[in-house]
């Protein structure tokens, strides 16, 4: 059912806001009153928060997780290991990860995961940039660190094939993370428990 609103500015502004993920134009029109009812510098804070995040953050040249600087902090940091690369879908994953303090090897973000049905390709991703950070040749072992869907394991496959001929160690991580179940949802204590607990790619194949 459409809305009627008294007011062209806040048609416009429940319109912007029912553009995010989740927000239906009710809930959209709850958040706009809202907004009405604070201090008008909550608004502005609000909004200068939002311009300068578009603006001010970037993409990691190396990882493509993001960032201030052309190197994340977590790819600058000297402490970490560089010779292991956790590969995952999205920097919510990396957020997941970073809150075990289990992990300190650095990330490869794809940027998504294959999935033919959306029109995701392996040209979507990258995938092209983590096979070149391997054939430099620094790097010892490539963790997959992707969602246990067939889509997430679809694209585990694909980068198997993609690696092998650079002789570098691919683990995945263990199990303990439920078939069918992402990341960003998964317990801190199980994921930190799947990443330590990892297992050579191939050995899935054994069975």
């Amino acid at each position: 059912m459409d809305l009627n609103y008294e007011s062209e500015l806040l048609e416009r502004a429940v319109t912007e806001l029912s553009r995010l993920p989740g927000i239906g134009r009710k809930t959209a029109l709850r958040l706009a009153l809202h907004l009405l009812r604070q201090d008008e510098r909550f608004a502005e804070d609000l909004g200068n928060s939002v311009i300068n995040l578009r603006k001010g953050v970037i993409y990691c040249k190396q990882c493509h997780n993001i960032s201030q600087t052309e190197l994340c902090p977590i790819c600058s940091d000297p402490t970490r290991d560089n010779t292991t690369v956790c590969v995952v879908e999205n920097v919510k994953d990396v957020m997941s990860f970073e809150n075990t303090r289990q992990y300190r090897g650095v990330y490869h973000v794809l940027g998504g995961i294959i999935s033919p049905i959306d029109g995701v390709g392996p040209e979507s991703l990258e995938i092209n940039s983590l096979v070149q950070r391997v054939a430099e040749g620094s790097i010892k072992e490539v963790i997959l660190a992707l969602s246990a869907t067939m889509e997430g394991d679809t694209t585990c496959f694909y980068l198997y094939k993609q690696l092998t001929p650079y002789g570098v160690k691919i683990t995945q991580i263990a199990r303990g993370v439920s078939v069918g179940n992402e990341i960003e949802y998964t317990d801190e204590v199980t994921l930190g428990r799947s990443l330590l607990s990892r297992t050579l790619f191939t050995d899935q194949f054994k069975y």
